[in-house]
């Protein structure tokens, strides 16, 4: 066991401890931790107000007490008082923290907390006695730690201290002021001392890390720089560390360090358009059979997009054409389907032969519906609303097939319907008369299920959305259509969309409106008159 003096020196009375720590073979010292410096300020920070919380003022009172105690008394107080200072010697080595002695006599509370005492810390490395220069650190704190150092070692491993001491005068001391992370550079010179820098960083944090190569390239410590960017290399990186890391380590491109290893884990070098990458993810997703994973993925992905949309403004984005080839396809499956689906004879068949085409249906379905979200949210879905509400054969067959395979086919016209209604799309009218002639039917006669039995649908959006529309048609369209639902509203109640918001406007524009401007203009002429 080696020895490290760790000494601590304030203005006034102090004390210097030496504490026992190990060594390495190099001359490295190991113990205290790093934080050992920072720990020092804190705990006699703390110190200082516990004594000056708990000792009374001095006054005269208490001083003729002290003098009328029997020699007995004295003696027992005297043995308490030591038993306490050794019980917070023996605590102090234990932790590897250096406590200066109290100063005779008791201070004021209030001089106690006022006064900042500068601090100023003692390390020596390797061999001490035969440490022949002084490096001073000044840390902007206020912290002053003296380094005991070797000029070969120092000399050897870092081109600034290189050149400090290139001189032709001996130097017997460097001074370093306004020192940003003095704890770090403590900590880099000591690696100077030992032979693997590269296994001293083992369980080290990443933002640790890069405060040692912060400083490892203030000093022209070389062989610390390689050993950091090797640790970055392979160390997995959390959360913000990514970002902190890369743009950390970009300027070393410029040297011969090697850093391509490091950057490759956020930059392709590959040929291959990011774009057709996303394509074959869309593929695959599309692709699945299994419930629970394609569900998730579908999420997952569909976040992701929305992310790269807002952060990337689109500008590596999948292509719309491929999306509208997928949608195409699962048009074609569907309709095809549904044919199947509603042939004579079909529900009388085993289970065996009617749940694989149900299934299908509903996987289809959903990929449709997944595929028109990706299309409102890269702003691309006005085709869609055009192919969809030419989709006659298939809203035909729609009351044919069962509710619990055709709902989600209900699904991606109120998805329609909503963003027609928020804005999200701008098909012609034309395609939206068309829509509600062919869709709204089916939509209504699956409100019911939709309501109890899909999970995500909400119905106050979906009726909004599909007041809207509605009123964006011109006025008889808007009467033809409402005048239709109000019919079998009146029948069937809550299983009916409630559109109550937009027949209330369409009843204004038609019964109100016409007044209000007709009245308008007499009161107009009459005041020309």
């Amino acid at each position: 066991m080696a020895e490290l003096t760790l000494r601590r020196l304030e203005q006034g009375h102090a004390r210097i401890r030496s504490v026992p720590i190990a060594v390495t073979p190099e001359g490295f010292w190991c113990c205290p931790s790093p934080a050992a410096i920072q720990k020092i300020v804190k705990n006699q920070n703390l110190q200082d107000k516990q004594r000056s919380a708990v000792s009374p003022p001095h006054s005269k009172a208490s001083s003729v007490q002290r003098a009328s105690l029997p020699p007995v008394e004295k003696r027992l107080a005297s043995t308490s008082l030591r038993s306490r200072l050794i019980a917070e010697d023996q605590r102090c080595l234990n932790s590897g923290i250096a406590v200066p002695a109290s100063s005779k006599g008791q201070e004021r509370p209030q001089i106690r907390q006022n006064v900042e005492v500068p601090r100023k810390i003692s390390v020596g490395f390797g061999q001490t006695e035969t440490s022949d220069l002084k490096v001073m650190l000044h840390g902007e704190s206020g912290t002053s730690v003296r380094m005991s150092v070797h000029k070969s070692i120092l000399a050897g491993y870092s081109s600034f201290f290189a050149e400090k001491l290139s001189g032709q005068s001996p130097v017997p001391q460097i001074e370093i002021h306004a020192c940003e992370d003095v704890e770090i550079y403590v900590e880099t010179v000591g690696f100077m001392y030992t032979k693997d820098v590269k296994q001293r960083l083992i369980k080290q944090s990443v933002p640790r890390v890069l405060r040692i190569l912060k400083v490892a390239e203030v000093l022209g410590f070389h062989a610390c720089i390689k050993s950091c960017l090797d640790y970055l290399e392979a160390m997995p990186w959390v959360g913000e560390e990514e970002e902190n890391v890369v743009s950390s380590i970009r300027h070393f491109q410029d040297g011969n360090y090697g850093i391509s290893p490091i950057l490759n884990r956020v930059a392709s070098d590959l040929s291959r358009p990011p774009s057709d990458t996303l394509s074959q993810i869309m593929e695959l997703v599309l692709e699945s059979r299994e419930d629970r994973g394609r569900r998730e993925m579908k999420s997952l992905v569909l976040k992701l997009l929305k992310e790269n949309n807002i952060m990337a403004n689109g500008s590596v984005d999948i292509n719309v054409q491929s999306l509208y080839t997928s949608c195409r396809r699962c048009l074609g499956s569907l309709l095809d389907l549904f044919g199947h689906a509603s042939e004579p004879g079909f529900m009388d068949k085993s289970l065996e032969i009617r749940e694989p085409v149900m299934r299908q249906i509903s996987l289809t379905a959903d990929n449709l519906l997944w595929l028109v979200e990706i299309l409102v949210d890269r702003q691309a879905s006005d085709e869609f609303a055009s192919l969809w509400a030419s989709q006659r054969e298939l809203a035909e067959l729609h009351s044919r097939v069962s509710v619990t395979s055709r709902h989600l086919v209900s699904r991606i016209t109120s998805r329609l319907f909503v963003g027609i209604g928020k804005g999200e799309m701008l098909p012609s009218k034309d395609t939206r008369k068309l829509l509600l002639h062919v869709w709204l039917q089916p939509l209504i006669d699956d409100y019911g299920w939709l309501q109890h039995g899909s999970r995500g649908f909400d119905r106050k959006v979906v009726e909004e959305g599909i007041g809207r529309t509605i009123l964006t048609l011109p006025l008889e369209e808007q009467q033809s259509i409402l005048l239709s639902w109000l019919g079998i509203f009146l029948k069937s109640g809550d299983n009916c969309p409630n559109l109550q918001r937009a027949f209330e406007v369409w009843w204004r524009r038609t019964f109100i409106r016409p007044y209000v401007e007709h009245h308008g203009s007499l009161l107009q002429s009459a005041d020309s008159t």
